[in-house]
């Protein structure tokens, strides 16, 4: 009888643990994107209705370049350079390199001691949006630590390197799906000034 009830007991801890751990897992929800976003509206020429334009309206790709621009001249600061490094991808949960990191973290390298032999890079790692925001920022930051461990024991001086984690902050695709959150988690590799 005694032996039961401890293992009754048991079961009844075991069953709370489990539900209290659930409960700090922050529901997905849809946020902003932390990087720059432009509105349609501002974006097309102002018309009256009905009215049509002479000339084709210029792509969507070039009206936001346009758009962002004066904002960046606005603010005085040398804005960081876009990277010509490509970023790297991982799997759900997990900061280890795949096969198709590796190979892309090679040609960063290459490119790195090669033709940009004087410059710094941060990486920055980001996660898709399922988790809670701090085990995010903590898995971003195992992830940018993977690949500048990796990028060391390729040749990079580890003083060229620096990392930050985004988290799901920055997220590179909007969507609720398994696509969007596949390009969601990566390392991007950003040149510093």
């Amino acid at each position: 009888m005694r032996k039961r009830m401890m293992l009754l007991l048991a079961a009844l801890s075991m069953t709370a643990l489990v539900a209290g751990g659930c409960a700090n897992k922050e529901a997905v929800k849809t946020e902003e994107p932390a990087a720059a976003t432009v509105k349609v509206e501002q974006l097309k020429p102002a018309q009256q209705p009905g009215a049509k334009s002479e000339e084709p309206a210029a792509p969507v790709e070039n009206r936001v370049a346009e758009a962002i621009k004066p904002a960046e001249a606005q603010t005085g600061k040398a804005v960081e350079e876009v990277s010509a490094f490509e970023p790297i991808y991982f799997d759900f949960d997990s900061s280890d390199l795949r096969q198709d990191a590796r190979n892309t973290l090679t040609k960063n390298a290459e490119m790195l001691l090669k033709s940009k032999p004087a410059t710094r890079i941060k990486i920055e790692g980001n996660c898709d949006e399922r988790g809670s925001a701090e085990y995010n920022l903590a898995l971003g930051e195992r992830r940018a630590k993977s690949a500048m461990q990796y990028l060391i024991t390729l040749g990079v001086q580890p003083e060229r390197l620096s990392i930050i984690s985004y988290g799901k902050e920055k997220p590179a695709v909007m969507g609720d799906d398994e696509a969007a959150w596949a390009k969601n988690r990566r390392d991007e590799f950003v040149i510093e000034k």
